[in-house]
């Protein structure tokens, strides 16, 4: 991985390699990099995998092997924002494999991590310069789990 602009540090408790092969399994252009491993300086046990470094849909990140001290929480997510409801129903249904389902378009995976899954156009629907259809909108947004593009855009429109 290059020194140059920012990389992504997962905390893990043991599941960095699980974790990074799930992401790069879900997401288009990725791929596996390098796997570091704990030396007998520690803290974790000689040996045992320290770090893998990955990238998902083009961005880099770092999964790190860090103990159980700290645990993913949805003051940090990740918006995958969706041309169609195709994409939508994929990263929906790959990403609550073993995971949870939240309201207004939220994931938590496996491993903790939260997702916005969402449709691209959401964001220009909620903000349109006329209010109605921006609280059309949103209104129909909030009641959502799963996004349904079909029922947000008839929302928009006042169908």
């Amino acid at each position: 991985m290059s020194s140059d602009g920012f990389i992504t540090c997962l905390w893990f408790d043991g599941q960095a390699e699980e974790a990074a092969a799930f992401y790069v399994s879900v997401f288009k252009n990725s791929r596996l990099g390098r796997v570091t491993h704990y030396s007998e300086a520690g803290p974790g046990p000689a040996g045992t995998v320290l770090t893998v470094e990955f990238v998902a849909n083009g961005q880099k990140f770092i999964a790190l092997n860090g103990g159980p001290e700290f645990k993913f929480n949805e003051a940090i997510s990740f918006q995958i924002l969706c041309a169609d409801q195709e994409e939508i129903d994929y990263y929906w249904s790959r990403l609550t494999e073993g995971g949870e389902e939240g309201p207004c378009g939220w994931v938590k995976d496996r491993f903790g991590v939260s997702w916005q899954v969402e449709p691209a156009a959401l964001m220009e629907m909620m903000n349109d310069p006329d209010p109605q259809k921006a609280v059309r909108a949103t209104k129909a947004m909030l009641s959502m789990g799963k996004f349904d593009i079909a029922a947000l855009e008839k929302a928009y429109a006042g169908e």
